[in-house]
């Protein structure tokens, strides 16, 4: 079958005044700057374009970078006569160079935002959480990102990324993420995919803008990990720390690594959650900073639990707690201020549950409210935890009123992760369900929804 000519590049070659020699020969240099060296394209690679070939990735990246830094404006895969094609397992891989990790983060979000189908129906894949593990571990040390489009990249940029992650991140926290994600998501796609692939940035601006999109795009999958839409925030927290490999954040990345171990905790994924909250600790250990050390040694004390070992369980928490007060909350990243005496406590209270030691819940979980009120999401968590825990401890009738508070909390929130953990306050408190408190439990519950 013959193909049709690509009469949008041939216009375009025109237009920029490039000779097919002259274009293949800017596209090997350019790749050998963005990290794929060994780039050997000639005038009749150009001519196979033109009669209809399309170029395998990162070819068409980088001929946007090309056309858009010679005519002044911004070009897009689809000026190219080059449509992005969204293969099913967008996002899964970690990719290898700089720009096919900027080519797919922002593929991902404009298929978010579009609502493609295959990624609001994509499932977890263990395998793709493991590879991009080991690829942080093992990846080596890059260049910082540079850009040479068409739009300069300033401070201004970078701090208006940070002030909307702040400000969502607070919102998250008290509404769910239901409430906002959409709108971060748009965000990313209208105001820092254009920043990425058309930006003209040096080093030092490159690194920032990286770890700053990084931040962004991982709060969008934690967003989605909140609505459990598994497969998608799985996609994302890899595209953030592929990002953050690009800027060598390596807090950053270890606070990433963490997160995807939480989520495969919350999947019953505990071996494949001890692999990843240990590959976090890696990265903090080489970032020096003792909290995220903290955060992902309790992270593995959970999974121990998961899978029913106790001693490791116990000597992963004694290692959290020591870690924790080694900190130094001055000389760390803010954002990893939520991580303070209240969460760890709640981090103990989930082990203990999971491994059915009541009375060491409700310590841990009684500590847990001395929290920070703008975690309302957080609290509807600890709340459900105290509540478990007295009634693993006999305290059915205070375990009602605990849970009274937790269920009116989760009523109040779009997240399905605090409908989950009401859930399954409701599922401990069914083999009492003839008893008075949960009888009252389950009348004011069906009042207050009327």
């Amino acid at each position: 079958m013959e193909r049709e000519p690509n009469r949008l590049l041939q216009q375009l070659i025109a237009e920029a005044g490039f000779s097919h020699k002259g274009l293949a020969r800017r596209l090997n240099d350019l790749g050998a700057a963005r990290g794929t060296p060994g780039l050997k394209y000639d005038h009749s690679s150009v001519l196979r374009w033109i009669s209809g070939q399309r170029p395998r990735d990162p070819v068409p990246s980088l001929l946007t970078e090309i056309f858009a830094l010679r005519l002044g404006r911004r070009v897009t895969s689809d000026d190219l006569g080059m449509p992005v094609i969204s293969p099913l397992d967008l996002g899964q891989e970690f990719t290898h160079t700089w720009q096919e990790g900027v080519a797919t983060v922002t593929a991902l979000w404009r298929a978010d935002v579009e609502r493609r189908r295959f990624l609001i129906d994509s499932t977890f894949a263990i395998g793709a959480g493991s590879v991009g593990a080991i690829r942080w571990l093992t990846f080596p040390t890059e260049g910082r990102p540079s850009g040479m489009g068409a739009r300069r990249v300033g401070r201004a940029d970078i701090v208006a990324i940070r002030e909307v992650t702040r400000s969502f991140g607070e919102l998250d926290n008290r509404f769910g993420s239901g409430r906002v994600r959409s709108s971060v998501v748009r965000y990313l796609d209208n105001a820092v995919s254009p920043l990425l692939k058309d930006g003209s940035y040096d080093d030092a601006t490159g690194k920032q803008l990286a770890t700053a999109a990084a931040e962004l795009t991982r709060l969008a999958g934690w967003m989605a990990y909140d609505m459990e839409q598994h497969g998608l925030a799985q996609r994302y927290l890899i595209q953030a720390l592929r990002l953050a490999r690009g800027a060598d954040d390596q807090t950053l990345g270890g606070e990433i690594l963490a997160g995807m171990a939480h989520q495969a905790i919350y999947m019953g994924q505990p071996a494949h959650a001890l692999d990843l909250a240990r590959a976090a600790q890696m990265a903090a250990r080489s970032a020096g900073v003792k909290t995220l050390l903290a955060s992902s040694q309790v992270l593995e004390a959970h999974a121990h639990a998961g899978m029913g070992d106790t001693r490791s369980c116990s000597a992963s928490l004694n290692e959290a707690e020591r870690a924790f007060d080694a900190r130094r909350p001055a000389d760390e990243p803010p954002w990893l201020s939520y991580f303070d005496e209240a969460y760890l406590s709640a981090k103990f209270a989930h082990c203990f549950r999971d491994l059915g030691e009541g009375e060491q819940v409700v310590r841990h979980a009684h500590r847990s409210l001395d929290m920070d009120s703008r975690y309302v999401r957080g609290r509807m968590f600890n709340l459900s935890l105290l509540a478990a825990g007295l009634l693993q401890s006999g305290e059915l009738e205070e375990a009602c009123q605990v849970a009274s508070g937790a269920l009116a909390l989760s009523g109040e929130l779009q997240s399905a992760r605090s409908r989950s953990y009401a859930d399954d306050l409701r599922r401990r408190l069914k083999p009492y369900r003839n008893e008075r408190p949960v009888r009252a439990l389950r009348e004011r519950e069906l009042s207050t929804a009327v």
